[in-house]
């Protein structure tokens, strides 16, 4: 059963300490929903909360907050089914959390591919699967899975944090198709160049775009839209064009983004 409203829906948000889900959160308790938001840090989560409490129409309606490492994946599940326990359900489960890997390939080893894709992939997967089964019996549900324009095409000095949202766009798909027939819906995001920390993060090299940049309100208002609505994949900003000419032409692709790179 398609959810068609926010209002009353229990929501389950990672990544919300800062950027996307910090904007996100708020703006859901704005349309009624009661938000459960995940992160490291505590202190910048009760400012999050906070701000739910402001933006809901009728008071708190119970809003929470759980300081969680998302890279150990049983503490990701377990609070995933803890949130689902304290709200008595989850409508809405929103992966959003990731963390940047801006190193050019000869520099990546396997601990730095497997410490981005535990956060960026293993973490929702374990979190959507560990929900799933309570969904499925519900016959209700939307697990949204927050990737990048980084999840359809390849980005210079990016490839560790590429192949996390590669495998993100991948599962993601796989699974809405598993799930069609059944009541619990699953949406992919799709987020451009936006103005998160992101792009400043110790252990990565500058980026090489310096902008423009959307404000991570445009993805949150874009996410709310897509748990409501029928569409799979929502691009924020609507970058949709450059993913299907890299398709469509995937050497002539490569080679201009290395060529503007000064490659």
């Amino acid at each position: 059963m398609t959810l068609t409203s926010l209002d009353g829906a229990k929501v389950l948000v990672t990544g919300a300490s800062s950027g996307i889900g910090a904007a996100l959160a708020p703006a859901l308790a704005e349309r009624g929903a009661t938000v459960g938001i995940v992160a490291r840090r505590a202190e910048r989560l009760d400012a999050v909360r906070a701000a739910c409490i402001a933006a809901s129409p009728g008071g708190d309606p119970g809003h929470r907050s759980w300081a969680v490492d998302l890279s150990d994946l049983d503490a990701a599940a377990r609070v995933a089914l803890e949130a689902w326990d304290a709200f008595g359900q989850l409508d809405v489960l929103v992966n959003n959390a990731a963390q940047p890997m801006r190193r050019h390939v000869t520099k990546v080893d396997l601990d730095t591919l497997g410490d981005v894709m535990r956060t960026n992939f293993e973490s929702p997967v374990a979190m959507g699967m560990a929900v799933l089964p309570r969904m499925l019996e519900r016959d209700r549900g939307v697990i949204v899975n927050v990737s990048s324009l980084g999840g359809r095409l390849g980005i210079l000095n990016e490839s560790a944090y590429c192949a996390s949202k590669f495998a993100l766009c991948g599962w993601s798909e796989a699974m809405a198709m598993d799930l069609w027939s059944t009541g619990v819906d699953v949406r992919l995001v799709i987020p451009g160049p936006i103005d998160t920390e992101i792009w400043d993060q110790p252990g990565n090299d500058p980026a090489a775009f310096t902008g423009p940049f959307e404000p991570p309100e445009t993805v949150a208002t874009a996410i709310c839209d897509a748990i409501v609505g029928d569409a799979f994949e929502c691009y924020v900003p609507d970058l949709k064009a450059v993913a299907e000419f890299k398709t469509g032409d995937i050497d002539g692709f490569m080679a201009g983004v290395v060529g503007f790179d000064g490659g």
